[in-house]
């Protein structure tokens, strides 16, 4: 299916920086708690990952990832997650994270 470049721009993808991690264990599946800062446009989202396969809490403070900023907040147990960080599955289905190469600004939207 293709879609046209108007559609691809409504998804909102950025890039921040995680500021704070911590162990998820009430999650139905292994996860990380992320609170990630997108510069002063968007501000400090948080979100629950599952990426324990390849990362620890204090393995992500500092790195740099992709999300989605613009879904509806969704409630994960008791935690609301406000976007979503993007990965690719491994061979063995764990998640490894989408990051620039490079360091950019926080906020940087995907081109």
């Amino acid at each position: 299916m293709t879609i046209e470049f108007d559609d691809f721009m409504k998804v909102d993808i950025r890039v921040g920086t995680v500021i704070k991690a911590e162990p998820y264990p009430e999650a139905r599946k292994p996860a990380i708690k992320l609170w990630i800062d997108f510069g002063p446009e968007i501000g400090e989202r948080k979100t629950s990952a599952q990426i324990t396969n390849h990362y620890t809490p204090d393995s992500l403070v500092g790195r740099q990832v992709c999300a989605v900023v613009n879904f509806p907040v969704k409630q994960i147990g008791k935690f609301m997650s406000e976007c979503l960080t993007l990965g690719f599955a491994d061979e063995e289905g764990g998640i490894v994270l989408i990051r620039p190469d490079q360091k950019v600004s926080n906020g940087q939207r995907l081109h």
